[in-house]
Order: structure tokens, then sequence, then C-alpha cells
């Protein structure tokens, strides 16, 4: 996206943004732009769209930031040990899970398949369990960004690379989140 979305709904750039504050200003924004009104812009609201969604996600949002208002060059950011932590158990359980389903397909009978359903259970709490404990990795990364707001304020020169650094993190859960959802939604069929 060409445009800075903080200003195209008048927010300011912030690492975090109340979902509330966002949605007033898209709805400001679009009420005179939407393409239904007298004198509506079918573009600008779809640039309007564009920039909702994108300020809505952390990982979009911190991206956005980034880009936009740092000279900060992008580059690799290492797992911190929680974070491997998380990723050393989720690489096998998706190895247990997609096995698994591979031989929930092939199992054509009821009987075959009410055999499978204790280890079913077991890959289901296993996955829910790994699940929660990525939301809380996220929800603790969430309350840091007021933080780092205050950071940007007082022009402080380090925040960008930190700011990059939660992006990543922010973006490996968000893999991670789906990756576990799709095994889920996998052994409910």
């Amino acid at each position: 996206m060409a445009e800075d979305c903080f200003k195209l709904l008048g927010l300011p750039p912030r690492a975090y943004l109340d979902e509330e504050a966002l949605q007033s200003a898209y709805l400001l924004a679009t009420r005179s732009a939407h393409p239904d009104q007298t004198g509506g812009d079918g573009d600008l609201s779809a640039e309007l769209n564009a920039a909702l969604e994108t300020l809505r996600s952390p990982v979009t949002r911190l991206k956005h930031l980034i880009e936009k208002h740092s000279q900060t060059a992008w580059r690799a950011i290492p797992l911190e040990a929680n974070l491997m932590s998380l990723f050393e158990k989720l690489g096998p359980l998706l190895q247990r899970s997609i096995s698994f389903t591979t031989l929930k397909q092939a199992a054509t009978t009821a009987l075959a398949r009410a055999l499978l359903s204790n280890e079913e259970m077991q890959l289901r709490e296993a996955l829910e369990a790994l699940n929660e404990d990525i939301e809380q990795q996220w929800r603790q990364l969430e309350a840091q960004l007021p933080i780092y707001d205050t950071l940007l304020q007082n022009a402080d020169s380090g925040v960008w690379s930190d700011l990059q650094a939660i992006q990543a993190k922010f973006a490996y859960l968000t893999k991670w989140r789906t990756q576990i959802r799709e095994q889920l939604l996998h052994l409910m069929l």
C-alpha cells in the first residue's frame, strides 16, 4: 500500500490501536467516501478498507508503521528461547497430526475410525494446549505495544529495531496459529 494508513484514517502512527478507536476512525473516514453516497469515491473507499485491514492486525500494522516512519533496514530476527520452545513443540505435533489425518482418511469402516478416536482426542488436546500457549505469547506482546508508543513519542531511536523484533514475533505466532487451526479443522473432518 502506497498510502500512509494512519493518515488516511486520521490516526496517529502508533504500535497499539484500540479496536474501537480504529473502527470509529474508519467509519468517520468512510462516511463521505462510500460509493453509494452522493459524491462518493470508490477508489478512496477501497483505500480506506485496505487501511483498516492493514491497521487491524498487529503484524501488518507494525510492518506498515516501520516502513512508513523508520529508516531502519529490515533484518532477520532470531527466535527467542520462549518462541523457540513453542516452535520445537509445534513441528513434531503438526507432523503427528498430518500423519494421523492421512491414517484417518484411509480408515473406511466405522470400527477403524472408532479405534482412532483416542489418538484423535489426544492430538486435539495437544494442539489446543499449544494454541493457548501461543495465545498467551500474543497477549504478552500486545500488552507491550503501548510502551512502544511512548517511546515513539519520545523519539527513542532504538524503538524501531525493537518494533521489528515484535513484528517478527507476531508474524511467527500468526503463522503458527493458522497451522494449528488448520490441523484442528482437518481432525474434525
